[in-house]
């Protein structure tokens, strides 16, 4: 699995709103500026997380996003699941019923399952509270230190 620049980008935005939003909602300006992310960007997973009941969204002069849930309450999983979209190890997992011919005496599949099972258990053990708690200090001036990855 390879979480992609929407999932680890709406992980940056959630954090910065949890550290953020005391005073209500976050102007999605100020949260583009500190996390040195494009607002037109942003855009493309605010639906997405506000779909899945994470963020909430405000529009107009005092508009802007909060949370929804306390950040002890949204996990990785959470996050991931409402931007990446699948997130199996392989593709016959996706589905509820296994389709593949082979799943029966598939050498491999417990494996697959195994690294499924183990990659959920731990996003879901993560939460925004965690990630807040841990971070390390930040740089004056982000835009010295952009993610060009």
């Amino acid at each position: 699995m390879l979480v992609s620049t929407k999932g680890r980008y709406a992980t940056r935005m959630l954090i910065d709103i949890a550290m953020h939003q005391e005073d209500g909602y976050v102007a999605m300006k100020d949260i583009a500026e500190r996390q040195q992310i494009s607002k037109k960007y942003m855009e493309a997973f605010t639906a997405p997380l506000a779909g899945a009941g994470i963020l909430g969204i405000r529009r107009g002069k005092n508009g802007g996003y909060r949370l929804l849930l306390p950040p002890d309450q949204i996990t990785l999983w959470d996050i991931l699941s409402a931007t990446e979209g699948s997130l199996h190890a392989v593709s016959c997992l996706e589905q509820s019923e296994n389709p593949c011919a082979r799943c029966e005496f598939c050498i491999s599949l417990p494996a697959w399952e195994g690294l499924e099972k183990t990659v959920q258990t731990y996003l879901k053990s993560v939460t925004l509270r965690e990630l807040i708690r841990q971070a390390k200090p930040q740089p004056e001036d982000p835009g010295m230190f952009p993610c060009g990855i």
